[in-house]
Order: structure tokens, then C-alpha cells, then sequence
């Protein structure tokens, strides 16, 4: 299994080189995008992003580095680059749409509902038997997107946090 943590402060990136500020521009130019200044800023401000920022993030860190950004430009660019196959939209279960760029390589989420932390995995038995049930189901698998969520090992149960084995 693969796995790759992470959060609003992890300092390495699961996405390829971390270094590549430019690389979400360079997919909208090579999709004909027209590129103002603002959305470039946007873009570099995704393309740095070692966690799964929701638009609020993304207009506090883009209006930084440009004050005139509007949180409707980031809302609208976010929207456009998700409509155009760049960026990937999840909601976990935090009331609040996160986004990354779509992976180069396929991989799923575990969500830490103490922290909020986004741990991303790849596991072949899982991707394996995803493969099997469609097929048993008589479906030919073409996507799927698998979330899990957790508290860590050891955390302390307290009533109605959605621990559903039975208190004896």
C-alpha cells in the first residue's frame, strides 16, 4: 500500500514535483485556457498546495499575493478549472467542497475526523476487489472514488460520535 499524508502542514507533496508552481497554468494553456493574471496567481496558489483546499483557503492564500482578488474570481477559477478536467472536488463531510488537481496516478482518501487530516492511499487489493464486485454486478468498473473516515487507534469513544459498536 502507498500512502501519502496530507494536510495544511505537510511539507512534502503527493501530486509530483512540489517544485512545479506553474504545472495547473501549464494544463490550462495546453487546454486553450485564456490565462489573466489573477487566474495565473490561483493557479500557482493550487499548484503549491500540499493539502485539499476549500475556495476560502484558496482566496487567503491567492490574496497575499494579489490584494485584488475577489473571493468571487476564486470561486468562478476554481469552478472553470474543475469544468475543465484540472482540478478534483471532494466533500469530506466538513460542509465545505476541498479541491486538488486530478492525480496523475488513481488514489483514495482516508479522513481523520479528529483532525480533518487527508491521508491518500493506493491499495491494489481494494482497487482489485472494486474490479470483482462490478463485475459481479455485471458492470464494467470505468471510475470509482473511495473515501474513508476515521479517528486514530486508541481514541477514546464518547456517545453519538458515530462509533456504532454496542456499549455493554
Amino acid at each position: 500500500m502507498t500512502v501519502m499524508t496530507t494536510n495544511t502542514s505537510a511539507t512534502e507533496h503527493a501530486h509530483g514535483d512540489a517544485n512545479d508552481a506553474d504545472r495547473i497554468e501549464n494544463l490550462c494553456v495546453e487546454k486553450n485556457m485564456r490565462m489573466t493574471e489573477q487566474r495565473r496567481v490561483i493557479a500557482r496558489v493550487l499548484s503549491l498546495a500540499h493539502d485539499h483546499p476549500d475556495v476560502e483557503e484558496v482566496y487567503h492564500r491567492a490574496s497575499k499575493i494579489d490584494n485584488k482578488i475577489s473571493i468571487a474570481t476564486v470561486y468562478r477559477t476554481v469552478r472553470l478549472f474543475e469544468e475543465a478536467g484540472i482540478l478534483e472536488r471532494h466533500d469530506f463531510r466538513d460542509g465545505r467542497s476541498r479541491y486538488e488537481q486530478v492525480p496523475e496516478e488513481h488514489h483514495d482518501h482516508l479522513i481523520d475526523l479528529s483532525t480533518g487530516k487527508v491521508i491518500e492511499f493506493h491499495n491494489d487489493e481494494i482497487e482489485r476487489l472494486q474490479q470483482i464486485i462490478a463485475r459481479e454486478l455485471g458492470f464494467d468498473l470505468v471510475d470509482h472514488r473511495l473515501e474513508l473516515y476515521g479517528v486514530p487507534l486508541g481514541r477514546e469513544k464518547k456517545p453519538g460520535t458515530g462509533d456504532i459498536r454496542k456499549k455493554e
